[in-house]
């Protein structure tokens, strides 16, 4: 590993199967070096895959396959910038349709438990309007839907 700082990712077993996910379903990422456990650790055996490095949508990663001693939570997540409904629509159900699962405002887990925010431009820029009374009507749109619904967070922000 070459970079100073790299986010690592807690896996019960499965971070190959995590990142080769990854790399098949988001743009600008891929699968890089796997390492293969040297000795027999707590949690798996001489050869199990101890490491997998990756990237997600060009963010370097690290995927530690630790056994199940800690779980993943909504405190850590990614955001995807998404910039049309159609590329929403993909990701969003990429995720849940592999195993993941529905949550709310744009968020999702995928099927590891990891956090995922697909969140279209249009969102962020519409809960950044200048006319706060504009930003407002999408925000509280936003908070009814799972998936973001570009049209009616648009319609929202029209009035």
């Amino acid at each position: 590993m070459t970079r100073k700082n790299t986010i690592c990712i807690w896996y019960e077993r499965d971070a190959l199967n995590a990142a080769t996910f990854y790399a098949a379903t988001f743009p600008d990422s891929a699968v890089g070096t796997v390492l293969h456990a040297p000795g027999d650790y707590p949690d798996g055996k001489q050869g199990d895959v101890l490491t997998v490095e990756f990237a997600v949508a060009g963010i370097p990663c690290l995927g530690l396959n630790g056994g199940p001693h800690f779980k993943h939570s909504e405190a850590f997540s990614f955001q995807i910038a998404t910039d049309d409904q159609a590329e929403t629509d993909r990701l969003w159900n990429a995720v849940v349709g592999n195993g993941g699962q529905e949550s709310a405002c744009g968020w999702c887990k995928d099927r590891w438990g990891l956090s995922w925010q697909i969140t279209p431009r249009a969102l962020t820029e519409a809960i950044a309007d200048p006319d706060r009374a504009a930003a407002k009507r999408a925000f509280e749109a936003m908070m009814t839907m799972g998936k973001i619904d570009i049209a009616a967070i648009e319609a929202a922000r029209r009035g």
